[in-house]
């Protein structure tokens, strides 16, 4: 089975860059093309590294972490960390007979980047999809950090 993980699609990172994603992600999420789809959303707190010790307050309050698009009633899984790898995810990808994970959603240079490192680490065979990861920052960023996750995990996971 193919998954389709939406990582922290969230409002608090829409801006000027990031704008297209909202059609994109709608867009893939209605193509069919996946077996199943998992979102995920970061929620900050005050006992948060991401908070105490990176000096971030976003993604605090409903508005920030609300997923700008339908999520059907597919799964959404709530996350403290920068990883979307944890038990709750591991445990869906068992029960599920999960083979293929396809990873998509923000910030390609944090969470994204934190996931497709730790699903590679667990022996899951993972993809980024390039058309659908976005920077809060830049594309130039995003490329560059498509480049790093090709020599990590494999040029050819890069779609």
């Amino acid at each position: 089975m193919n998954l389709l993980l939406i990582i922290d699609f969230q409002k608090e990172y829409l801006n000027d860059v990031t704008s297209k994603s909202v059609e994109e992600l709608s867009e893939l999420v209605n193509s069919n093309k996946y077996d199943d789809i998992v979102f995920t959303r970061f929620i900050n707190s005050k006992d948060n590294p991401v908070y105490n010790v990176a000096k971030w307050e976003g993604c605090m309050d409903e508005e920030s972490i609300s997923i700008p698009i339908d999520t059907m009633n597919y799964k959404v899984l709530d996350k403290g960390t920068y990883t979307a790898c944890n038990d709750e995810l591991i445990n869906y990808i068992k029960e599920h007979n999960i083979n293929n994970i396809y990873l998509a959603g923000f910030d390609i240079d944090c969470c994204v980047y934190a996931t497709a490192l730790n699903l590679f680490e667990n022996n899951y065979n993972t993809y980024i999809l390039k058309d659908y990861v976005y920077s809060c920052v830049s594309e130039e960023l995003k490329k560059e950090i498509l480049e790093i996750l090709g020599r990590c995990i494999g040029e050819d996971h890069i779609v």
